[in-house]
């Protein structure tokens, strides 16, 4: 169980290298939404994205274990930046699996911070059956996509947006293996509040919505969603065990609906939002119980290739706010 001291400790190391990102309550989502969106802005990061906050904290405790050479994991981007950037502050290898497709983008973030790719597999599920196999030749520690000081790093981005905004109805998390709902649902018992949080997932990727459903670990044979960031086949047990006793509900959205929120996010906000980042306002806007309440949106990165955050944007009718 994460604790207050253990999310207060990791911001340390969090915040030796990266400042705390705002939260801002935009009046044209609100308008768009009916209620009052909080935003909390991950994408505004070293790398654009929530997860080097475990990247950072992980690091920080590896690095100074004896005989440490680096690391190795699989990531569909954000992770794999995220261990990029802390390793290549401790001066350590990092050695990254990818699917084969992965975002070209990513690709490059990754190898600019220092990362060595590989490129194996058809989806995440199978890179990080991989680089498993990898880690004992490789001589490096294999960093899987739930830890405890990943999600005590992530965690707090939580903590700030709710020390800012304590009395927040609920929270929209994207769900990809875990640790961005476990870190919130983590702080939200440190600091004592009663904050619904609710994951979103794409119908596509829905392994972690149908083991919230039957209350067990669901596999699914696939995971297709434009938004790579959750796309998940594989829950992680730890996971679950956290978001079966602390989360409200696991919602599903659809690719569409995710496209025409990061439509919103640039109309409202001019924002950037991946699909994973985007998916939590598309569960927002259809949520039934949203109207007149004070609600919080987790955006958590924005790393989306040019060519198809164009084709996104160029596909969206002009919104009725800015008409």
């Amino acid at each position: 169980m994460t604790t207050l001291a253990d999310i207060e400790a990791a911001a340390a190391n969090v915040y030796a290298a990266m400042s705390p990102t705002p939260q801002y309550a935009w009046p044209l989502l609100a308008r768009r939404a009916g209620c009052e969106a909080w935003v909390k802005h991950e994408n505004h990061t070293p790398t654009g994205a929530f997860k080097v906050r475990g990247g950072l904290n992980l690091l920080a405790r590896l690095a100074r274990e004896p005989r440490f050479a680096g690391v190795i994991s699989a990531t569909r981007g954000n992770h794999g930046q995220s261990l990029a950037y802390a390793a290549r502050r401790h001066g350590v290898r990092c050695r990254i699996v990818v699917p084969h497709g992965n975002s070209r983008g990513k690709n490059a973030a990754m190898r600019a911070f220092g990362a060595e790719l590989v490129v194996h597999g058809r989806d995440f599920d199978e890179a990080r059956e991989h680089a498993q196999a990898l880690a004992g030749a490789e001589g490096l520690r294999f960093v899987g996509p739930f830890e405890p000081p990943l999600v005590a790093g992530v965690a707090t981005y939580a903590l700030e947006l709710l020390r800012a905004a304590p009395d927040l109805h609920s929270i929209l998390v994207p769900v990809g293996c875990g640790s961005g709902i476990c870190g919130l649902i983590a702080a939200r018992d440190a600091l004592g509040l009663a904050t619904r949080i609710v994951g979103v997932v794409a119908t596509g990727a829905n392994a972690y919505a149908q083991s919230f459903r039957e209350r067990r670990r669901v596999e699914t044979a696939s995971a297709h969603t434009m938004a790579d960031g959750m796309a998940v086949r594989v829950p992680v047990p730890a996971a679950l065990e956290i978001i079966h006793r602390g989360a409200h509900d696991i919602v599903e959205v659809t690719d569409a609906e995710i496209e025409a929120a990061m439509r919103a996010y640039y109309d409202d906000t001019h924002q950037v939002a991946e699909g994973a980042g985007a998916a939590p306002l598309a569960a927002l806007l259809k949520a039934p119980d949203r109207h007149g309440k004070r609600m919080g949106v987790i955006l958590s990165g924005g790393n989306v290739d040019r060519d198809a955050y164009a084709r996104i944007l160029h596909d969206g009718s002009p919104s009725a706010d800015t008409a």
